[in-house]
């Protein structure tokens, strides 16, 4: 799954040259970049569009990148934030990643090290997301899944087929077992879009599941919308 999407980073810089530079080596790198010039078209980027890093100027038109990485943080978003500054006092430093970067580096620098602290910030951001993997069945109350197989029987005996997208969306919501799984995640790991469609779509599914495996489809016991939010598999 992992190959079939392109790691997408926002790009925020307002110095054209430094900004083409950087896209173009990012590029390169296999990397998708989604550009932006100025703090509020930042923001509406990171509104509409899940990212794998944001690499953040300090000095932006309109609004600063110390506060777009304390707007991002307040709206619960995990994204990784490399920010890039002019200024190379440590108090600077300081507030940027107090603010909520992970990283931190000072113009001018060098190429090679951005790409690999670049790298190094989506890989650990990676591991921090990837739950624990489940098997190839899973079996809840006296349902089972078959993954491979996209097959499932119910608790009433009645063997349903499923869609690759049902399969999938299974397993992510069994994986992370009783805690809410943010439709950008579902999204980006189900669908792979960068851009999200609408929550219908995830809505749609849900209603599925609740079909074929709840006792009761208007009284959940397993497949739960968590409004504006995501969505939850829960087993008590």
């Amino acid at each position: 799954m992992e190959n079939q999407t392109k790691l997408s980073i926002l790009l925020v810089e307002d110095e054209e040259n430094l900004h083409e530079t950087l896209k173009l080596n990012l590029e390169l790198e296999g990397y998708e970049v989604t550009s932006a010039y100025n703090g509020a078209t930042a923001m509406k980027a990171v509104e509409n569009e899940y990212f794998d890093l944001i690499i953040l100027d300090v000095m932006l038109p309109e609004l600063d990148g110390v506060s777009v990485t304390q707007n991002i943080r307040l709206a619960n978003n995990e994204v990784p934030i490399l920010i890039l500054s002019a200024k190379n006092t440590s108090a600077d430093r300081v507030l940027g990643l107090k603010k909520g970067a992970d990283d931190y580096m000072t113009k001018p620098f060098d190429l090679e090290e951005l790409l690999l602290r670049v790298h190094k910030l989506i890989q650990k951001n990676k591991r921090l997301q990837d739950k624990t993997t489940i098997g190839d069945v899973y079996s809840f109350g006296n349902n089972t899944v078959d993954f491979k197989a996209q097959q499932a029987m119910n608790a009433r005996g009645e063997k349903i087929e499923l869609s690759k997208k049902e399969a999938m969306l299974l397993k992510l919501l069994f994986e992370n077992k009783n805690e809410v799984v943010p439709r950008e995640k579902i999204l980006q790991s189900v669908w792979g879009y960068n851009v999200y469609p609408t929550t219908r779509t995830i809505d749609n599914f849900i209603l599925s599941f609740r079909k074929y495996f709840e006792e009761d489809s208007h009284n959940p016991k397993y497949f739960y919308s968590v409004r504006g939010v995501g969505y939850k598999y829960a087993e008590s």
